[in-house]
């Protein structure tokens, strides 16, 4: 995509400070990071979200996430860290090419997740259980 700021980033148009590299993905420190170290791990196929990243890079996408949350742990005396994709606008996506975010957590950093859980009403739990079941198996008959 020639518009893609993360394509021209993997195609190395757009110099970036590059932690990890395969054939599959490119991972690299966020120049707006939540925290120091915050980084992205971007498939290097163009895809808009998770739902198109190709079955083939699933598992790259994760060890390089697993290498830099490592990496965390023992260079920066992390309290934890958080694996995140946001996925359509609504959800925060604001580059429409798949990445995943790692990103170093410490107490009391004041960073928040505010939720307003749910509880839900009868026999909707096992309706929505049904609901994504019967889509599951679906899916996966067609893929067989």
């Amino acid at each position: 995509m020639d518009d893609c700021i993360f394509c021209k980033i993997i195609s190395k148009q757009i110099p970036a400070e590059v932690l990890y590299e395969n054939e599959h993905v490119l991972a690299i420190l966020d120049i707006h990071p939540i925290h120091f170290g915050h980084s992205l791990v971007i498939s290097k196929t163009h895809c808009k979200d998770f739902l198109e990243l190709p079955e083939e890079s699933y598992r790259s996408v994760l060890h390089a996430a697993k290498l830099i949350a490592k990496a965390f742990v023992a260079t920066q005396q992390v309290d934890g860290y958080n694996l995140f994709s946001n996925n359509g606008r609504i959800a925060g996506q604001s580059v429409f090419h798949f990445h995943m975010h790692v990103t170093p957590r410490f107490c009391d950093d004041n960073i928040r997740f505010v939720l307003n859980l749910k509880n839900y009403p009868d026999g909707e739990l096992h309706r929505y259980g049904e609901l994504i079941r019967a889509h599951i198996h679906s899916s996966a008959e067609q893929e067989n």
